[in-house]
């Protein structure tokens, strides 16, 4: 437990609507008796925010590029500087300068939730690559506490910087989500098969757009792409190009207890990750587990992380690549075997009994008491 009074900051560049692991990790220190400041900033349409810890979303100029980082990283270090707080923790490399330079001899712990330098927005520029790899090169070797999400990332951060980093999963904590709603309620078929692809991070590389050309080979399936990212208008402009539009459907953000209402409607989850670069190679996304929460299979790429769990549980099947072929056939031939989709819905059930928050959990907050 913390002693009487102590103060933490944490911050991320995110609105903190969405972000789950963030809201663990400050319950964590809420738990441990800090008094916590969550620091995020406020965008066009976010939703309202009530916690059980103290928050600020500052209201920024610039929301993206160059300008956003700069802007966001001079606000949170004058905001640190001055602010009393016995200890900093940094949700990835673009809030970590601002909390490295202003630490002033208190606890820092960094939580890194991707291997940051290698996400496929840094590698196609190599330029902007530099410099955040000149900040993480200067700055991970003096941190005494690093956190990250899975065994891979882990094993790359200390190959390349020697630093001990614990691993905390990025399991939900399990939540009472009440009984499946009709289809119907929803506004969703009951005569088809229903495939999901969801979360914050629909970007480039993931396997959206592939996703919906093999929904050209697949007449009588809907595909539901629930969420935001880059990629989204890419999906719409091939939707409306290749007629696709009573096959695919597009759902905004919604709180996680509504998607879920979705997903639990869905009947095979798409992880579809793509081997273009360390960071998705290694990626051991929310939605894996929010699939087998929601008791359906998965259909994955053959990545380490993800198909290592979909293996391990026989909780769904494994591509190769994300080839909009490869994937029309997969969907066509798994739903053709009665007793396989059986099998792995049953598994999927089984995996997320075993793969849990609480667990992940406990381990934060060993990780946090020895900060």
């Amino acid at each position: 437990m913390a002693p009487p009074h102590q103060r933490a900051i944490v911050s991320v560049t995110n609105d903190l609507v969405t972000d789950n692991r963030v809201h663990r990790t400050s319950m964590a220190l809420v738990g441990l008796g800090y008094d916590v400041l969550l620091v995020g900033r406020i965008l066009p349409g976010s939703a309202p925010l009530e916690r059980p810890y103290r928050t600020k979303r500052m209201r920024l100029l610039f929301n993206t590029g160059p300008l956003f980082y700069a802007e966001y990283n001079l606000r949170l270090f004058i905001l640190l500087l001055f602010a009393r707080a016995d200890l900093l923790l940094a949700n990835d490399l673009d809030t970590l300068l601002a909390n490295h330079l202003a630490r002033r001899g208190r606890k820092l712990v960094y939580d890194t939730h991707e291997f940051y330098t290698e996400v496929p927005e840094l590698v196609g520029r190599p330029m902007v690559r530099r410099v955040w790899l000149a900040i993480e090169r200067w700055i991970f070797p003096k941190l005494r506490t690093v956190i990250t999400v899975n065994d891979s990332i882990a094993k790359a951060y200390r190959d390349r910087y020697g630093n001990t980093v614990h691993v905390v999963r990025n399991i939900p904590m399990k939540r009472e989500l009440g009984p499946v709603p009709d289809r119907s309620a929803l506004g969703l078929p009951e005569d088809r098969r229903i495939l999901v692809m969801q979360g914050a991070g629909l970007n480039i590389q993931r396997g959206v757009e592939e996703a919906v050309l093999a929904m050209k080979d697949l007449p009588g399936y809907l595909l539901l792409l629930i969420g935001g990212g880059d990629v989204l208008p890419v999906a719409e402009q091939l939707v409306a190009e290749h007629r696709l539009s009573d096959r695919v459907r597009f759902v905004d953000r919604l709180p996680y207890e509504r998607m879920m209402d979705f997903t639990r409607n869905a009947d095979l989850g798409l992880t579809l990750d793509k081997d273009s670069n360390l960071n998705y190679r290694f990626s051991l996304p929310n939605k894996l587990f929010d699939y087998l929460n929601a008791g359906i299979p998965v259909l994955a790429t053959d990545l380490p992380e993800v198909a290592g769990i979909v293996r391990k549980y026989n909780a769904g099947l494994v591509i190769p690549t994300a080839d909009p072929a490869l994937i029309a056939r997969a969907v066509t031939a798994f739903f053709a075997d009665e007793e396989r989709m059986r099998l792995t819905r049953t598994n999927a059930t089984f995996a997320a009994r075993e793969l849990n928050g609480e667990t992940e959990m406990r381990k934060l907050v060993d990780v946090l008491m020895n900060a």
